[in-house]
């Protein structure tokens, strides 16, 4: 259906962008990648969701933990931590040269969408992963525990503190990434993942100006969550900590205004009625390479069916 851009954030995302990835050409697909969970550790520039897209696009993540990198040891993080340094962040050794190389580039004079440009090509990845913006966004967690950056609740904490709401440092300066612009410019449509809407997706919208250019596109968004449980990562605990349903349907208000269409995981086909957009149940539950190309070809048509209108 001509160019789409993906939207994505977390591991979560990161699978159907890799089925995303199998059925469109580098010159069909751009993805526009998260870039508030990135924190600097160790002296180390580290951008985690846009490691595990580039991880699941190499079809060298870690399916083991579920995260990282395929085939990793963990000598430096043991030793880090014997030695009483910080080790409640897991770096893999292998991990570890990815985010030395970025940082390299980075402090050459790099910008971040050319170190990720660097880094994918390197891996054998043609498509396009483009920050989504070269300026640092960093998310804060506003919890009971006081404001934490994101990487500090997330894995710090272990997602427990309670939240009440997030904030996006940076994002007043921040410009959009000019890849995802010149690509927006000659657009057909817009498929934000199975992503958490706060933390993952919410700092792409908060770009000036990104929110309303998607709104001149039709625009389909995967619902993170599943029979009211997220697939993955934290987001059905926020809704509950923000006074929200930790539903399908709960997802899709939050994005009320900006999509055009949406689509849940067969165990809500009951549903489907109740939304306010045009709604389309299929299994979204993606555990091998099939089910994540299943999922991209259902949305590509479901986009497409929305654009023909």
């Amino acid at each position: 259906m001509g160019r789409i851009l993906a939207l994505t954030g977390g591991v979560g995302g990161a699978k159907l962008a890799l089925g995303l990835s199998q059925i469109l050409a580098p010159d069909e697909l751009l993805f526009a990648v998260n870039t508030g969970d990135d924190f600097e550790h160790l002296g180390l520039h580290i951008s985690p969701d846009l490691d595990s897209l580039t991880y699941a696009l190499s079809q060298q993540n870690n399916t083991e933990t579920g995260w990282g990198r395929a085939g990793e040891s963990w000598n430096f993080i043991e030793t880090l931590g014997a030695l009483g340094g910080e080790a409640w962040f897991r770096l893999g050794d292998k991990d570890l040269a990815l985010h030395t190389a970025r940082t390299q580039m980075l402090r050459s004079g790099a910008t971040l969408s050319q170190a990720s440009a660097a880094i994918t090509q390197s891996m054998g990845i043609e498509h396009t992963v483009a920050p989504m913006s070269d300026s640092p966004v960093r998310t804060i967690v506003h919890s009971d525990q006081g404001d934490l950056a994101f990487q500090h609740y997330f894995v710090r904490e272990g997602c427990g503190p309670k939240v009440s709401g997030f904030s996006f440092d940076g994002i007043a300066n921040a410009e959009l990434n000019p890849l995802i612009r010149e690509w927006l410019a000659d657009c057909d449509g817009v498929i934000i993942c199975p992503s958490n809407p706060f933390v993952s997706v919410d700092p792409m919208l908060h770009l000036d100006g990104f929110g309303e250019a998607l709104k001149s596109l039709p625009v389909i968004a995967v619902s993170p969550i599943v029979g009211g449980i997220a697939i993955k990562g934290p987001a059905a605990k926020m809704m509950h900590e923000l006074n929200m349903p930790a539903t399908a349907l709960a997802v899709a208000d939050h994005y009320q205004g900006l999509i055009d269409g949406f689509v849940v995981d067969q165990t809500d086909a009951a549903l489907v009625e109740q939304f306010n957009v045009p709604t389309i149940s299929t299994p979204s539950v993606m555990v091998t390479l099939q089910d994540r190309i299943d999922l991209a070809r259902t949305c590509v048509s479901f986009l497409a069916s929305l654009s023909s209108n």
